[in-house]
């Protein structure tokens, strides 16, 4: 009798883990790196790759990074938000464009528009495995003195921009 037990009260194990996992929200992964410095990294850059950009170079300024891709769906919807983002506020936004071939992010951002101060190529995605990325795209926002204080996992809304990153931006550029 007990054996018969065994399988179901297994199986009532499983959906109470399933149901508490539907509760979560899968944009609000947490990162070890909030509250720390962002991690090092030096690459080249995009348009330039005889250049190299290096977050040390935002030492100073409240900046975002943003993690995408030209194979990823995802970006493509949220490029639109990005590009008005730019368009309404002052922002520092970097791309750090994510196991992708360099003539491919290019032409995707000479087609959908490049929001970008300047993007990075992590063809490799080295770098964006140090910094955790789960996937594209996934949003980063670092104070002054280049600690994180946001990641945004998933496409961005209007509504992220506008109740979230900008009022975060805004807050950080007090300090």
């Amino acid at each position: 009798m007990n054996r018969a037990l065994i399988p179901l009260i297994a199986f009532i194990v499983l959906v109470v883990f399933l149901a508490i996992g539907l509760t979560k929200d899968p944009r609000k992964l947490p990162s070890p790196f909030i509250g720390k410095t962002a991690p090092a990294f030096t690459l080249p850059l995009l348009h330039e790759l005889d250049k190299t950009f290096s977050p040390k170079s935002m030492q100073g300024k409240v900046w975002i990074l943003n993690v995408w891709a030209s194979w990823c769906v995802s970006c493509r919807a949220e490029h639109h938000v990005l590009n008005s983002m730019i368009k309404t506020n002052k922002v520092n936004l970097i791309g750090l464009n994510y196991k992708d071939e360099v003539a491919d992010a290019r032409r995707w951002l000479g087609r959908y528009g490049d929001p970008y101060q300047l993007s990075v190529s992590d063809v490799e995605g080295l770098i964006g495995i140090e910094w955790g990325v789960y996937g594209v795209p996934e949003t980063f926002v670092m104070d002054k003195k280049g600690i994180v204080r946001l990641k945004h996992t998933g496409p961005v809304s209007n509504k992220d921009v506008e109740e979230e990153i900008i009022p975060l931006i805004k807050l950080l550029e007090k300090e």
